[in-house]
């Protein structure tokens, strides 16, 4: 559970700034102040990684790079229409992203880099093809259904979809693991 915890963790906080500058959006509908807030907080993460002389990893940068251009297009489209496929623009850069491989390695307890490496490798696509499925999920909705339709509908799934694929990694990540461990361990007194 705590490298649960962790991974978890270090996920949020690679995205802090993206998700910052959502809620300040959501709650105060006020672009400029959600726009400066999110990007002011991304500076300062990557200042204190820098500072720290820590390697910036991918997600921070994108998480960075998402809130300044999601916040610039916001301000020179003033199109309320653009707030419906924004999610798709975040989704398939992301979906991009994910596609290096061994991006996930960040996020894993050593031990799951030592026993099941190739799983995790895997899940780095499943990820990817996640988000790219979003991408188009969110225009169909946008282009079909009415604004409250889309908003109710895209905050639950892209709840439920992340979840479930993070629940079902670890779950999957987890028993194959436990049976590869027994399994090395069954055979470590064979072979002396």
């Amino acid at each position: 559970m705590r490298d649960f915890l962790n991974a978890a963790k270090l996920l949020l906080l690679d995205l802090a700034s993206t998700l910052f500058f959502v809620a300040v959006f959501l709650l105060t509908h006020n672009t400029y102040l959600a726009i400066g807030l999110g990007v002011a907080l991304g500076l300062a993460q990557i200042g204190i990684q820098f500072a720290r002389k820590k390697p910036i990893s991918t997600m921070e940068w994108l998480s960075l790079f998402l809130v300044i251009a999601a916040g610039t297009a916001t301000l020179l489209t003033d199109d309320p229409r653009f707030v419906l496929f924004k999610p798709s623009v975040i989704y398939a850069i992301v979906g991009v992203v994910m596609l290096k491989p061994g991006w996930m390695n960040r996020y894993l307890p050593e031990v799951a880099k030592e026993i099941v490496p190739d799983i995790a490798y895997v899940f780095g696509f499943v990820w990817s093809g996640l988000m790219f499925v979003s991408a188009v999920v969110n225009i169909w909705v946008a282009t079909h259904y009415s604004f409250l339709v889309w908003t109710g509908f895209m905050s639950v799934y892209a709840l439920v979809s992340k979840l479930g694929l993070f629940l079902i990694q670890y779950g999957t990540m987890r028993f194959i693991g436990v049976r590869r461990r027994r399994a090395q361990l069954a055979m470590a007194p064979a072979a002396a």
